[in-house]
């Protein structure tokens, strides 16, 4: 865990770098397809994703995460086989970071993050850049 100051800007900039970013989400793909199929199920997404976004689901009702997951598969499954392959994968992380970046604004944040979040990766990579 690291305490890290960001805004919008810092997430847009990660996102922006194709190479860097997919790189990541390719890492972060690897660690989830822990069954090395090429795909990940609902059950997996729902286990172990919220680990790369420093969120947890414990606290919410089922029926909102069912509706999240849902919603995810509906959205990003594009093929419609049950599993989110790599490039369903990178399109849903860059969704989800440059949603989070608009959220973020312009604002500084002073927040926690766990050494695998992508959120991290972010400020390593802003970081890395100056």
């Amino acid at each position: 865990m690291s305490i890290a100051v960001l805004n919008g800007s810092t997430v847009t900039k990660f996102v922006d770098d194709k190479a860097k970013f997919e790189n990541c989400v390719d890492e972060c793909f690897e660690k989830l397809d822990f069954v090395k199929n090429g795909g990940l199920s609902r059950s997996t997404l729902r286990e172990r994703f919220h680990r790369f976004f420093d969120m947890e689901d414990e606290a919410q009702p089922v029926e909102e995460i069912d509706r999240l997951y849902n919603n995810i598969f509906e959205r990003f499954d594009e093929d419609r086989n049950g599993n989110i392959d790599r490039s369903e994968f990178r399109s849903l992380m860059e969704e989800i970071m440059l949603a989070m970046a608009r959220g973020i604004g312009d604002s500084l944040v002073l927040v926690a993050l766990d050494q695998d979040s992508l959120l991290n990766k972010a400020v390593q990579h802003e970081s890395a850049a100056k």
